[in-house]
C-alpha cells in the first residue's frame, strides 16, 4: 500500500515538473525572453500603421472570396462529371466523379490584403489530364462565362498556370491529376501517397498546398508569424524585392525566412520579430541554406535539395529550402545581381529598425519607396507592345518570365562585371495609340572591382539571344512586339515618374545612400556634397589607357516564330557568370554524411545554416554557438583588389551608336566613356575633385534621340509587323 501510494505520489510530481520548451527548426533558439513594455507599444504603433496602410481586407470582400471559392469548386466539378460522361465511363462514376479545390499562398496563409490574388489548386483523377482537359477544355469553359474576365494561360511556366478574374478577384488556377480515378472530397493533400506516380510539374504544384501547411505546423504563434509576414511582404513590395518571377523573393521564400525568424525568438512579438529579421539576413553567409526542418529523404525517391548529389544545386546563390518533402529551394530564381540588391535593403532595413528602436525614427520610415529611377546613371528599357488589351496580357507575362534570363546573360557575358537591377513594376504610357507597357533594369559596375580605362560593355549579342527566347512564345499574334533599349537617367521617359515630371536631385531621400557621410547642400545651386576621405586609399588611376572592350558573344540574327520551328537544336545555355560559385563535394564513405567545403573542411551535413550568433545575440541573455553551423565557402579570388568606391576617378567623353530597325539606321544614342568610373552602393557616380564629391554630374549632353517607344513609334505605325527592335546596346560605363 505505502509502496503504490509513494509511486502515485512519484508520478504526481513528475507530471507537475515543467517541460522544457518545445524546439522549432533545426537548432535551439537565439533568445527566449519576452518583450519588453518598450517592446510592446512598438508593436501597438506597427500594428496601427498596417491597419492605416490599408493592409486588411473588409468582411465582406472576405466573404465574397469564399463565395467564388465555392463558384470555382462547382465549376470544376462540373468540368470533370462532364469528361467522365464524354469518355464513356458508367453511370456509377459518372456520379462519383469529383474535383476539389485547394487554396494556397497568402490567401491559405491567412496574409493576403485587399485585392490580392487567391492562389488555388485543382486536384483531379488520373483520367483528366493537363494539356489538354485543363488547358483547352476548361478554358475554353471559363472564356463563355461573363464572370471570368482576363482569362490567359500560362502552361510553360515552371508550375503551369491559368490566371483570371472570376467577379473581380483574381485568381491563379493551378491542376494536379493523381493516380486515383475517383477523388474524394476530404482528400488529406499533407499525405505523401498524393505524390505516387505523378510528373515533376504535378509535384510542383501539389506542393504549394503542402509547404503552406507545413510552415503553419513549425511556427510557435502563428498570429505573430502572420503579422511579421504581412508587414515584410509590404515592405519588400514598397523597396522593390518582392518578384519571385524577376529573381528577388516571392510570397512561399518570404514566408520561410520569416517563419525561421520565429523559430529562433519563439516568444517575441511582431515589433521585435521584424527587427530581427534585418539583424539575421544582414549577417547570413549566403548560399548557406535557410531550413525551417531536416531535409528527409523517402521510398518515393523523389530529387530534393542536395548540392552533395546534384550538381546544380551548388550553384544556387540564395538557397530557402521548403519544409515538405520533396524539399526544394524556392529561390532558384535569384541571381548574383538580385541578391546584391536585397542584401543592401536589408541593411537599410537593419539600419532603420535600429533608430526606431532608439526612438529616432518611426515605422513610417522603414516603408519609404526605393527611388529605383534616381539609384542609377544607367538603364535598360524593355517595351512590350500589343494590339490590345487582350494580347497585351499574355504577352506581357511572357515577357516578363523572361527577363530574369535577360539577367543572367548579363552577368554571363559581362565575366559579373556588369551588374544589373530588374525592377519589378512595370510602366505604361497612356499616350500611346497602341497597348504599351515597359518593364527597366539599373546597370552600374561591379563594386568594389577597379575596372578597365574607358571599358566598354557591349551587350548587343546578349540582347539578341534574349529576343530570340522571347521568339519562341508559342501564342505569339500579330502585333505583338518588344524592343529593348539602353537610356541614360536623363533620357527616362516622363511616364516612369508618378507626377509625369523628373523630381528635382535635391528631393533625393537620404535614405538611399548606403555608405559615407553627407552633408546636405546648402542651396540650390551648390553641387558638392561632402564625404569622409580614407587617406589610406589613393588615387592611382594611369595617366592614360586605350579602351577595352567587354566581348558579349556573337550576334544572332532575331527571326519569328514560324522560322524558328524549323531550326534545330537549343538556345545557348544561360549559365552563370565566372564568379565564386558554392563547392560541395562528396567525401566518399562517410557514413554520417558530410559536406566538404573547397578548402577540404569536413562538417556535418545536418546542421547546414552559417549565422554569426554571438554578434545577433548581443545584449541578448541566450546566444548559440557559431561553431555549430558549418561554413560552405566560395572560392576566393585571387589578386582581387578591393577599392573603396570613394577612391576612384573617372573621366567621360561621348560616343555613339547606331539604332537599326531591320536594318535600317534610324539615329544616333549618345553614349557615356567613364574612365576607371565606380560607384556608390546605390549606383551614383563618384567624380572626386580635391577632396570633394561631384555626385551625378551630367557633363553629356542631351542625345541626339531618345529611345524607346517615343523613338520607334513611327516605326511601329508603318511597319507594325515588325518584330525585332535591333538595338545597339553598346556603352560604356
Amino acid at each position: 500500500m505505502a509502496a503504490s501510494e509513494s509511486r502515485k505520489n512519484a508520478s504526481s510530481s513528475a507530471s507537475e515538473t515543467p517541460q522544457p520548451p518545445r524546439n522549432y527548426g533545426i537548432t535551439k533558439p537565439i533568445f527566449l525572453s519576452g518583450p519588453s513594455q518598450s517592446d510592446r507599444q512598438r508593436n501597438i504603433e506597427l500594428e496601427k500603421f498596417l491597419v492605416d496602410s490599408g493592409l486588411y481586407e473588409s468582411k465582406d470582400e472576405a466573404a465574397k472570396r469564399e463565395d467564388v471559392l465555392g463558384c470555382i469548386g462547382q465549376i470544376v466539378k462540373d468540368w470533370v462529371k462532364q469528361l467522365t460522361r464524354q469518355r464513356g465511363y458508367t453511370d456509377q462514376m459518372v456520379e462519383d466523379a469529383n474535383a476539389v479545390i485547394f487554396t494556397f499562398g497568402s490567401y491559405r496563409l491567412g496574409v493576403h490584403g485587399p485585392g490580392a490574388d487567391i492562389d488555388t489548386l485543382c486536384v483531379g483523377p488520373s483520367y483528366v489530364n493537363r494539356e489538354e482537359d485543363f488547358f483547352i477544355i476548361l478554358h475554353d469553359i471559363l472564356c463563355e462565362m461573363e464572370e471570368v474576365t482576363e482569362l490567359q494561360r500560362v502552361p510553360d511556366a515552371h508550375v503551369p498556370v491559368m490566371k483570371f478574374k472570376f467577379q473581380g478577384i483574381s485568381i491563379d488556377l493551378l491542376y494536379a491529376s493523381i493516380s486515383l480515378l475517383v477523388v474524394p472530397e476530404d482528400l488529406d493533400i499533407s499525405d505523401e501517397s498524393v505524390l505516387c506516380n505523378v510528373d515533376e510539374q504535378t509535384v510542383r504544384s501539389l506542393n504549394g498546398c503542402r509547404v503552406a501547411d507545413q510552415i503553419l505546423k513549425l511556427v510557435p504563434n502563428v498570429e505573430h508569424f502572420r503579422t511579421t509576414l504581412r508587414c515584410l511582404k509590404f515592405w519588400g513590395k514598397r523597396r522593390g524585392v518582392y518578384s519571385n518571377v524577376t529573381g528577388f523573393l516571392g510570397g512561399v521564400n518570404w514566408a520561410i525566412l520569416v517563419a525561421r525568424i520565429c523559430q529562433l525568438y519563439p516568444n517575441a512579438n511582431p515589433s521585435m520579430l521584424v527587427s530581427r529579421f534585418f539583424r539575421v539576413y544582414t549577417q547570413w553567409r549566403w548560399p548557406n541554406p535557410v531550413l525551417l526542418c531536416s531535409i528527409e529523404e523517402n521510398e518515393l525517391g523523389l530529387p530534393t535539395w542536395d548540392p552533395r548529389k546534384n550538381p546544380q544545386d551548388r550553384f544556387h546563390h540564395m538557397p530557402i529550402i521548403t519544409p515538405a518533402y520533396p524539399c526544394m529551394n524556392s529561390s532558384y530564381n535569384v541571381s548574383v545581381s538580385t541578391l546584391r540588391v536585397m542584401t543592401e535593403q536589408f541593411h537599410h532595413g537593419n539600419r532603420i529598425c535600429e533608430e526606431i528602436e532608439l526612438k529616432k525614427s518611426q515605422w513610417s520610415a522603414l516603408f519609404e519607396p526605393y527611388l529605383f529611377f534616381e539609384a542609377y546613371k544607367n538603364y535598360l528599357q524593355v517595351d512590350i507592345v500589343a494590339d490590345d488589351a487582350d494580347d497585351l496580357l499574355a504577352w506581357k507575362g511572357w515577357v516578363e518570365s523572361r527577363l530574369r534570363q535577360l539577367t543572367l546573360k548579363i552577368e554571363r557575358d559581362t565575366s559579373g562585371m556588369l551588374q544589373c537591377h530588374p525592377y519589378p513594376k512595370e510602366y505604361t504610357d497612356a499616350s500611346k495609340p497602341c497597348a504599351h507597357c515597359a518593364f527597366f533594369m539599373g546597370l552600374q559596375r561591379k563594386e568594389g572591382v577597379r575596372g578597365q580605362e574607358g571599358q566598354q560593355f557591349d551587350i548587343r549579342g546578349t540582347v539578341d539571344e534574349f529576343r530570340l527566347d522571347v521568339n519562341r512564345y508559342g501564342f505569339w499574334k500579330p502585333g505583338m512586339d518588344m524592343y529593348v533599349c539602353h537610356v541614360r537617367r536623363k533620357q527616362l521617359p516622363p511616364f516612369v515618374f508618378p507626377d509625369g515630371y523628373k523630381r528635382s536631385r535635391l528631393s533625393r531621400h537620404i535614405s538611399q545612400q548606403d555608405e559615407g557621410t553627407y552633408e546636405e547642400p546648402s542651396g540650390p545651386t551648390e553641387r558638392h556634397i561632402r564625404r569622409k576621405i580614407n587617406p589610406k586609399i589613393e588615387d592611382t588611376r594611369p595617366s592614360e589607357l586605350e579602351k577595352q572592350t567587354s566581348i558579349s558573344p556573337l550576334r544572332v540574327e532575331s527571326v519569328s516564330p514560324e522560322s524558328i520551328a524549323g531550326i534545330s537544336g537549343g538556345t545557348p545555355n544561360p549559365s552563370f557568370s565566372n564568379g565564386g560559385r558554392l563547392e560541395c563535394l562528396p567525401t566518399g564513405g562517410n557514413s554520417g554524411g558530410q559536406l566538404e567545403s573547397v578548402k577540404g573542411t569536413v562538417v556535418p551535413v545536418g546542421l547546414v545554416e552559417n549565422v554569426v550568433r554571438e554578434s545577433i545575440a548581443e545584449n541578448e541573455s541566450t546566444a548559440m554557438c557559431a561553431s555549430e553551423f558549418p561554413t560552405v565557402q566560395k572560392p576566393s579570388e585571387e589578386g582581387k583588389e578591393l577599392v573603396h568606391p570613394s577612391a576612384i576617378s573617372f573621366s567621360e567623353s561621348k560616343e555613339t551608336c547606331q539604332i537599326e530597325i531591320n536594318g535600317d539606321r534610324v539615329g544616333n544614342v549618345v553614349l557615356v566613356d567613364r574612365k576607371n568610373m565606380e560607384t556608390d552602393s546605390t549606383g551614383s557616380v563618384l567624380n572626386w575633385t580635391e577632396g570633394a564629391i561631384d555626385v551625378d554630374q551630367e557633363l553629356v549632353k542631351p542625345c541626339s534621340q531618345t529611345m524607346g517607344v517615343e523613338n520607334a513609334e513611327g516605326v511601329l505605325k508603318s511597319t507594325s509587323s515588325n518584330r525585332n527592335l535591333n538595338c545597339e546596346v553598346s556603352f560604356s560605363i
